[in-house]
């Protein structure tokens, strides 16, 4: 059996303490541009999910060593990212007036990104598969596979109680502007099927981009829906709402999802609802219509577009810019859907950066994706581009890119 236990191995913090100690001097840590102590991520770790007592665990037998990497251009851009997870942890980028500001939510220490002390899929690289899974259940080549139901009991939610935001990548590179990582996924693994090597590679290019490539192949027929979960603020304080913001989605259509936020399988026009996009609109600008989508997501958006671009890699899905800080942030993705989340369920209790308590509608997720819950509707009608079924003969490939730069209007 494996050996699980609530003991961290390699915390930073012991390390500093037996420093104290020993009586020597110090010398002051250096910080990343978004103000990080990279020796606060300095950690080995693995996760695990104990049945029994319905708890996450540190499984000290497979730890592997967890690290906060920095990409920086010409610009002074900084993207700092973590291999647990493959989190994207801070996104310093210029504001209109010059000043480089923190437009991504995250945390200053490693361990405000466990899932014993939070469950959060702040930044992270998500697999295997993206969103919800209906009924914790596929069916694949006429077997059904049946998944862990750890959203609220009704269905799978980001690939199950350890998906790969809780797991340790493998860095394979990582040089000034790229860093590449690898997850070795098991058949089996959180009950799907196959043996997966996937990658996933961050690259911050000199026009002040952050791309990212997810690949993926497998030795037997499986599903993969990759993503990206960083809560973008582009305000430039990040003890702001996004209310303000100004979010333009190119789509017509959305899939409404009930009331555990599944969709219904039903492809609808955004016409005349709170889900219109196609002209540039305060996100908060419908937050106190009591609207019922919106109540039953939690009082905000959690929804997928079906994006006009038809998975057209260089025609811009999505727009956010924010007056306060003048940036503005322009989406591209191979993808048909884009998931827009705004932070529903964050209540001020939580802190984060700086001690920053995040609050509601804090931050907006962008997360390009296949349409929620594809296995079960990628035959229905306007579903067909959502197929995530995955071979040895059809390896899987994904890619967005988030470009930042200032709003000139």
């Amino acid at each position: 059996m494996r050996n699980l236990s609530k003991v961290l191995l390699g915390n930073a913090a012991a390390v500093a303490f037996l420093c104290a100690c020993s009586g020597g001097q110090q010398a002051a840590p250096e910080l990343t541009v978004s103000g990080i102590n990279p020796a606060d991520y300095d950690t080995t770790i693995a996760v695990a999910y104990d049945y029994e007592s319905r708890t996450f665990v540190a499984d000290t037998a497979n730890a592997k060593e967890v690290k906060l990497y920095t990409l920086k251009n010409k610009n002074g851009m900084e993207v700092c990212i973590t291999n647990f997870g493959g989190r994207i942890v801070s996104i310093m980028v210029p504001n209109r007036d010059g000043e480089l500001v923190d437009v991504a939510c995250g945390f200053d220490k490693i361990e405000n990104y466990f899932p014993w002390n939070f469950e959060t899929d702040f930044g992270c690289s998500v697999g295997r598969y993206a969103n919800r899974i209906n009924g914790g259940q596929f069916v694949l080549d006429g077997d059904t596979i049946k998944l862990d139901k750890n959203n609220n009991g009704f269905h799978s939610l980001h690939g199950g109680f350890t998906g790969w935001q809780y797991q340790v990548y493998d860095v394979v590179d990582a040089s000034e502007q790229s860093m590449t990582i690898k997850r070795i996924s098991p058949d089996g693994d959180n009950k799907f099927p196959g043996n997966v090597e996937a990658t996933v590679k961050f690259e911050l290019t000199d026009d002040n981009a952050i791309v990212i490539n997810y690949d993926a192949t497998t030795d037997k027929p499986t599903i993969i829906n990759m993503t990206n979960h960083t809560y973008f603020n582009l305000s430039g304080d990040l003890n702001n709402t996004i209310d303000e913001s100004i979010l333009q989605v190119n789509a017509d259509n959305y899939t409404p999802a009930d009331p555990t936020y599944m969709p219904t399988g039903e492809v609808k026009s955004v016409e005349g609802t709170v889900f219109d996009f196609r002209t540039p609109k305060a996100i908060g600008t419908n937050f106190a219509d009591k609207n019922p989508e919106l109540e039953a997501a939690g009082g905000g958006y959690d929804h997928n577009w079906c994006l006009n671009t038809k998975c057209d890699e260089t025609q811009v899905c999505a727009t956010m810019t924010d007056p306060r800080s003048g940036i503005k942030l322009d989406m591209y993705t191979n993808e048909p859907g884009v998931q827009c989340y705004t932070a529903n369920f964050q209540d001020g209790t939580r802190p984060g950066k700086g001690g920053i308590m995040y609050q509601k509608h804090c931050a907006i997720c962008l997360e390009s994706q296949k349409y929620p819950d594809s296995p079960n509707k990628y035959t229905l009608p306007g579903w067909e581009q959502s197929n995530s079924i995955v071979t040895p003969e059809k390896p899987y490939h994904s890619y967005v890119k988030y470009a930042f730069s200032i709003d000139e209007e």
